[in-house]
């Protein structure tokens, strides 16, 4: 007899994944048979706390194994919907003069955020489409042992000599010098941004992100919002943005909003809207950390179709995605740093900046693949971090590789970062409350 039940569509399947206790249950044995952080062998059950830096390959894995469980072939066809969301861009050939590619080395994954109005929900200060510049460029390292990683943040208003780069089409675009940082984006999009960074660095991009406005919002509306601190009222009429004081989740046009802001909040510098941002990526990580994502499928889900359906990048599938990211393993919350490239007020406009001397110290840790020294962690944001600048519950519970917790709950002094460099430091109070953040 043939059977006459309509199949599900892969919606559906999705759906019902979430109200499988069973299926569930099943996926996460399969994923501690696969090398996820599941039920260790030999273990008599007991369960092990899942390591930071294995959320998005476990998230992908324990989504794919539930829905193979419950739909069976509907899993292929949800895998190769996620990778038909990625817009898949390989920019290599428009690239000159590279630095060498280390073998089996460290990676380097350029993140650049573009402030386009075009796409769907992006237009949110109303300006309407006024081209795509990119507003954030963070240089993610992750070392060559798995055993740290830091984001290097470029302010946009900094001033360098821009390198000639070239189209899709061929079409030199000549070099110029003392161009703001992100006006290669504007002129040459991620092609021209990596060429540049490539160029001044000396540092081998090994692949590239683009992120737009919409893309950041459904990311963080998956997480369910992301926790932050409001020492003061935000008031921006000119760009629409108004938040009120205070720690609370804040997700959507509201998070956009305040990773955006810059002239009423803090010093009003980008330097300082930077170390936001930073402060808000730190939070994002350890809410998916924390948030039982691996629990919920249904989360899984919309979380995956946030990430891959806001990126432009060479990453050529979720596989290759997922795979470093389960490299990445070993990798905790306090081993993952943010800085800013230093800098001081550029003499010929006070209103731009330009990079002191120690930049090249800190090009060639990553270079070396080196972790951060303590000139530069004494200026960092730290994943572990809560929104008030103290370690976070979830960091000081897990008792990560390196730094710990004080019976006062305030960082202790001592440790390392994989193996080298001090752990000691982080943004002083005075400095927090400079970048409109809330002090410990």
């Amino acid at each position: 007899m043939t059977d006459q039940t309509p199949t599900p569509s892969p919606g559906r399947r999705a759906r019902r994944v979430g109200t499988s206790v069973a299926g569930a249950r099943a996926a996460r044995r399969g994923g501690a048979a696969e090398g996820g952080s599941g039920v260790a062998a030999g273990s008599g059950g007991r369960r092990k706390r899942p390591q930071p830096g294995r959320v998005v390959a476990k998230v992908i894995t324990a989504t794919l194994l539930s829905l193979a469980i419950v739909t069976g072939v509907g899993v292929v066809l949800i895998y190769n919907n996620w990778n038909g969301n990625i817009d898949h861009q390989d920019l290599s050939s428009l690239l000159r003069n590279r630095p060498a590619k280390k073998k089996s080395g460290p990676l380097n994954i350029l993140v650049m955020g573009s402030d386009s109005r075009s796409g769907k929900g992006d237009n949110i200060d109303h300006k309407g489409n006024i081209g795509a510049r990119s507003d954030t460029t963070i240089l993610f390292h992750l070392s060559a042992n798995r055993k740290f990683a830091y984001g290097i943040s470029i302010p946009r208003d900094t001033l360098v000599n821009r390198p000639a780069c070239y189209t899709k089409s061929g079409t030199k675009i000549p070099a110029e010098k003392q161009q703001m940082w992100n006006a290669a984006f504007a002129v040459g999009g991620p092609a021209c941004t990596i060429e540049q960074f490539e160029q001044l660095s000396g540092i081998r991009v090994d692949n590239y992100i683009v992120v737009d406005f919409n893309g950041f919002k459904t990311m963080v509306d998956a997480l369910d919002g992301v926790q932050v601190c409001i020492p003061q009222e935000i008031d921006d009429p000119a760009h629409h943005i108004k938040l009120m004081p205070g720690t609370r989740e804040i997700k959507g046009a509201q998070a956009l909003s305040y990773v955006r802001v810059r002239y009423t909040v803090g010093n009003g510098m980008d330097t300082g809207r930077i170390k936001r941002q930073q402060a808000f990526m730190s939070a994002m990580i350890n809410k998916a950390d924390s948030a039982g994502m691996l629990a919920r499928p249904d989360r899984l889900v919309g979380f995956i179709n946030a990430l891959t359906g806001s990126l432009q990048t060479d990453f050529k599938n979720v596989g290759q995605m997922a795979s470093i990211a389960e490299a990445a393993r070993g990798v905790g919350m306090s081993d993952i740093k943010f800085v800013t490239t230093p800098w001081e007020l550029a003499p010929s406009d006070p209103n731009r900046l330009q990079w002191l001397p120690s930049v090249h110290k800190l090009f060639k840790l990553a270079r070396d693949d080196k972790p951060l020294t303590k000139q530069f962690l004494d200026e960092s944001i730290s994943a572990n971090q809560s929104p008030n600048g103290s370690p976070s519950k979830t960091a000081a519970a897990s008792g990560g590789p390196s730094g710990s917790a004080s019976p006062s709950g305030k960082a202790s002094k001592g440790g390392s970062q994989g193996g080298g460099g001090s752990q000691s430091g982080g943004l002083s109070n005075a400095e927090r409350a400079a970048s409109g953040l809330c002090t410990s």
